[in-house]
């Protein structure tokens, strides 16, 4: 049995699960978020003020919103938005006062200033609120909107050392980076074409820089996840010899180029 709950996760079906099982058990819950350059944290505490689905009823619509293996993150914002939590932790158990229920502290790294929104408790919430509908845990990625996986077949995938088989080579192959342009500045591997995944998922073709169906393409990303859903759309779009790199540029740096910098 636990006291406080300490959320570490970055996806919103788990975020609903802590939330109303927090609820449902009288515990608060030391919310954290973090995404590229930006942090949240909060102290969601029925008892005594607003639940997470008091701020946000719905989840956004399943992949409108990256995750941070998706989306990158800055490498020093988790143990920032990391130690605010701490901080919370620390005061609860400690039964002091000025804790963040009832407020949000976003924190923007790229200009180094932190704003206050203040809570307010929604009478109307599913599962805090006056009449609420909410009385058990339900089906959390159902809730969300998570389709159901797929296992993409293993000639979608190529390892790192294959890649650098075919660059070494000459090989004539596409190399396609579906990161955002932030992340390339941070790293990237050399003879890569930029083309974003969300320039992809728009699924036209004149935004592709030039690529053709008969193509050879191979596409990275930071970690292998969104390489695959941007061959998933490509083969969608009638693209025939598509793979996406295993591990992304960060298996790149582990295996095949230490100089490549993580992040």
């Amino acid at each position: 049995d636990y006291d406080i709950i300490v959320d570490g996760t970055d996806n919103f079906p788990t975020r609903y699960l802590v939330n109303d099982a927090c609820v449902l058990l009288g515990k608060p819950y030391i919310y954290g978020c973090i995404l590229k350059f930006e942090g949240q944290a909060s102290v969601f505490y029925a008892k005594e003020g607003p639940c997470y689905r008091c701020l946000f009823p719905e989840p956004p619509p399943h992949g409108l919103m990256p995750s941070c293996a998706e989306g990158g993150v800055l490498g020093v914002l988790p143990g920032i938005i990391g130690v605010m939590q701490a901080t919370e932790t620390l005061k609860l158990i400690l039964g002091k006062e000025g804790t963040l229920v009832g407020r949000l502290i976003i924190y923007d790294a790229l200009a180094m200033k932190f704003r206050e929104m203040k809570l307010r408790k929604d009478k109307n919430c599913p599962v805090c609120g006056e009449n609420p509908t909410v009385k058990k845990l339900i089906d959390y990625e159902q809730f969300c909107g998570v389709p159901q996986e797929v296992e993409m077949p293993s000639d979608m995938e190529i390892d790192v050392t294959e890649v650098k088989k075919m660059l070494d080579s000459k090989k004539k192959f596409k190399l396609i980076d579906v990161r955002e342009p932030f992340e390339c500045e941070i790293c990237k591997i050399d003879g890569t074409v930029l083309i974003p995944l969300g320039t992809i998922q728009e699924k036209r073709l004149e935004n592709l820089n030039g690529l053709e169906k008969n193509d050879e393409i191979i596409l990275h990303c930071k970690a292998g996840v969104r390489s695959m859903k941007a061959a998933i759309v490509l083969k969608e779009l009638g693209f025939k010899n598509i793979k996406s790199m295993k591990g992304g540029i960060l298996e790149w740096s582990e295996r095949i180029d230490p100089t490549v910098q993580k992040y």
